[in-house]
């Protein structure tokens, strides 16, 4: 249907495999394995359910009609009763025991937890296949000197690798976080109305047999434990950790990609770019970083929609308050889709980075003039020449030479005035040895070993399978 609006972050951004985690489907799917896993429970512990009944759920379980519940929805204004009414209708001999004892919450806030941890799962092991390519990039070319910026003014050389390392640190400490984050994660588990498990107290008259049956849903349900204490929702600070936790992804997303189109302006390194691709529909001739563009623009929603769950937590009252229900439907899948196609962009292009050498060292020798008199300097002094009158004549060259770059658009040659200066004492060949760039980038290719091999590495045992296993 084209009559209303689409989202296009399942129509045009997202992967099938994060789309279907936080589609209907799998959500209302997820509602009905949480009610026979309650019920299994329950027989278990001495209530009154038949084997026949829990067949009779399971036999209907993927049977979910979004018409009927809309037509139950309709009259009782409530969503969660509907998915009720209509699975009952479906097992009607089983209809009296679903839910029975639960709350809402139950069902929402137990698959609002499943869910995130699926879709943090995904997201982990694209970030994984990132790493590994980043983590390449940086070996590759650890060794070749770059210009490096400071205020985006040219700076003491780097490598290019280097640069990548920077990248690559940041992104591990996001892995070590959302993996943290997702480890962390419980299930809301079995606590009625506001927290107490009062209902089931009613129940089971038995608080032993309580915290059983909440272990056996929990565990029924793939988790170790639940939340030790709950009201009727469980923490939404739970929420706004991990939604913080996948901003911070995005924001390195973002940091990276800022890098990546400033280097295809300077023509140093270029995303990848497809035959027949068309960057502009009037200037044919132009290539636009339109992969880091896009993660740019979809990193800064993922940023802003962090504020959401600082909002919502804050603003709960007591047990619960329902202004946060219609916010978490739309903030945190959206935050999820919309990382999910970051990192699925950021995969393709990771994988595909030109690197243009003859640019990056045409653009390191413009400036690394002006770097390396403090090398000539030294080695002039140690030569027996004056520093105080040395260090006059380079400051006397040097805005020369800038004036010739700047006022009339020409090429740097402070290094050809200081070679023709008898002051200095030294040879051209001497000279241009102490210029050479490999001098000016300290321990660059030994940091970006250092990196891979004490951190980057223990963690990519498994990327290999990862990365087959992904749609990118």
């Amino acid at each position: 249907m084209r009559n209303k609006y689409e989202n296009p972050l399942t129509s045009r951004y997202a992967s099938k495999e994060m789309s279907y985690i936080f589609s209907d489907d799998h959500k209302f799917q997820t509602f009905r394995n949480l009610w026979i896993a309650l019920a299994k429970a329950e027989k278990e512990l001495g209530l009154s359910i038949s084997d026949q009944q829990i067949q009779d759920l399971e036999r209907v379980k993927e049977e979910i009609d979004y018409q009927r519940v809309a037509e139950i929805e309709a009259q009782t204004r409530h969503d969660v009763m509907a998915h009720i009414k209509a699975y009952g209708e479906l097992a009607p001999s089983a209809k009296g025991i679903i839910h029975w004892g639960a709350t809402s919450c139950f069902v929402t806030d137990n698959t609002g937890l499943i869910l995130m941890r699926e879709g943090l799962d995904l997201i982990l092991k694209k970030l994984k296949v990132l790493i590994k390519q980043v983590r390449d990039f940086a070996m590759d070319y650890k060794d070749l000197p770059i210009l490096a910026y400071t205020h985006y003014q040219p700076a003491q050389p780097t490598t290019l690798g280097k640069r990548a390392s920077l990248w690559l640190y940041d992104l591990y400490m996001d892995y070590v976080e959302i993996q943290r984050r997702r480890d962390l994660l419980r299930l809301r588990g079995v606590k009625g109305t506001t927290g107490t498990q009062a209902s089931f107290m009613e129940l089971f008259e038995d608080g032993d047999k309580v915290d059983q049956l909440e272990d056996l849903v929990v565990k029924a349900m793939g988790f170790d434990k639940a939340y030790e204490v709950t009201g009727q929702t469980y923490s939404r600070k739970v929420d706004q950790e991990i939604l913080a936790s996948i901003s911070s992804l995005a924001q390195t997303m973002h940091k990276m990609t800022n890098d990546l189109r400033m280097m295809q302006h300077q023509k140093e390194v270029e995303e990848p770019y497809e035959k027949g691709q068309v960057g502009s529909s009037a200037m044919a001739y132009k290539r636009n970083p339109m992969r880091s563009e896009r993660i740019s623009s979809l990193a800064k929603y993922v940023i802003q929609a962090a504020g959401n769950g600082a909002l919502v937590y804050a603003t709960q009252w007591f047990e619960r308050t329902l202004d946060d229900s219609a916010n978490r439907r739309i903030s945190i899948g959206e935050s999820f889709l919309a990382m999910d196609a970051i990192l699925d962009i950021a995969i393709n292009v990771s994988q595909g980075l030109v690197v243009h050498e003859k640019m990056i060292e045409k653009n390191l020798k413009a400036e690394l003039p002006f770097m390396a008199t403090e090398n000539i300097l030294m080695e002039a002094v140690k030569r027996g020449g004056d520093r105080q009158e040395l260090h006059e004549h380079i400051r006397t060259h040097s805005q020369a030479a800038a004036a010739r770059v700047k006022d009339q658009g020409l090429s740097n040659d402070l290094i050809d005035r200081i070679i023709a200066d008898p002051a200095f004492g030294l040879s051209e060949a001497e000279i241009r040895d102490l210029i050479s760039p490999e001098k000016f980038v300290g321990r660059s290719p030994q940091q970006v070993e250092r990196l891979v091999k004490e951190v980057i590495d223990p963690i990519l045992q498994d990327v290999e399978d990862y990365h087959a296993q992904l749609h990118v």
